[in-house]
């Protein structure tokens, strides 16, 4: 049985909107594929009559500056995404995430709207661009609109999204401030098996010695990608020091919702390592949010 019936290349968003909801069978967009052609032959997902392929379209490759934002398009490849020397500078959480999801063929093809579209709690893209404050923004039929990602996810592999209406098109993020930076690490299963068992990003923005803001981002903490916000709270004027740091910790464990995976770890590893890894990634976002 095959896997798809018609396979339409789009010029522009209307175009990709019109394939969509116009078909008489399901639909599904596609960009690089590798997670949608894969759960297709592997029976996770059902044929589609219709694949709408996005790779053409001008805005969803589109990577720049726009005023106080930078705007990563859907359609642009990983490896796209880690060579930028600005995404670099404006988002150095999101090129450590890309670095580590799949091997380098994947990330020729791989896109961050696959990455995020998937919805699991343990993306790595999903979780940078989390900690970064993104924004998705959405194609409709009733038009454009931007989405918090906080908002985005209602279950694991479900986001808010109609995927017979509607796609994303790409991410906002707010461009950094002085004294302000991104850090993101994972820990993974040492026997090559590409699954998280635990990832954080951190974006954090500094005055003197103290922490004036602060957003971390966590997965698999519960069943949608999820910002530590009490633990945040907790962090905001605070200066960073061991007793902070194990109080940090503290919050952070009680906070997260782990559960026993065979696939990845127990919950009581997982707790073990969150400690472990926001020691890491906090105190690398605080060096690197230093003036020159």
């Amino acid at each position: 049985m095959p896997l798809w019936k018609k396979y339409h290349i789009a010029n522009s968003i209307q175009d990709a909107l019109s394939a969509l909801t116009e078909t008489q069978g399901n639909s599904r967009i596609i960009s690089g594929g590798t997670d949608l052609l894969l759960d297709m032959q592997q029976g996770r997902h059902p044929a589609v009559h219709t694949l709408v392929d996005v790779t053409r379209i001008e805005e969803m490759n589109s990577l720049e500056v726009q005023g106080e934002q930078l705007f990563i398009g859907a359609a642009v490849p990983l490896n796209e995404i880690i060579a930028s020397q600005i995404v670099f500078v404006l988002a150095q959480a999101l090129v450590e995430a890309c670095s580590l999801i799949g091997g380098p063929q994947v990330r020729n093809t791989a896109t961050l709207g696959g990455n995020v579209g998937h919805a699991l709690p343990a993306a790595d893209g999903t979780i940078a661009l989390l900690a970064l404050g993104a924004d998705a923004q959405i194609a409709s039929p009733d038009g454009m609109r931007n989405i918090s990602l906080e908002k985005f996810f209602i279950s694991p592999g479900r986001s808010c999204l109609n995927p017979q209406q509607e796609f994303i098109v790409g991410f906002r993020i707010p461009i950094i401030k002085p004294d302000s930076a991104s850090a993101f690490q994972r820990v993974m299963r040492p026997q090559g098996v590409a699954i998280a068992i635990l990832n954080m990003g951190i974006w954090l923005k500094r005055v003197g010695d103290e922490i004036e803001n602060i957003r971390i981002a966590i997965g698999p903490g519960g069943p949608v990608p999820m910002r530590a916000t009490t633990t945040e709270d907790y962090l905001r004027a605070k200066k960073i020091n061991q007793n902070t740091i194990a109080t940090t910790k503290e919050l952070l464990n009680s906070e997260t919702k782990f559960r026993t995976s065979p696939h990845r770890s127990s919950a009581d590893y997982r707790h073990h390592l969150c400690g472990v890894l926001l020691e890491k990634v906090l105190l690398t976002a605080w060096s690197r949010s230093q003036s020159p």
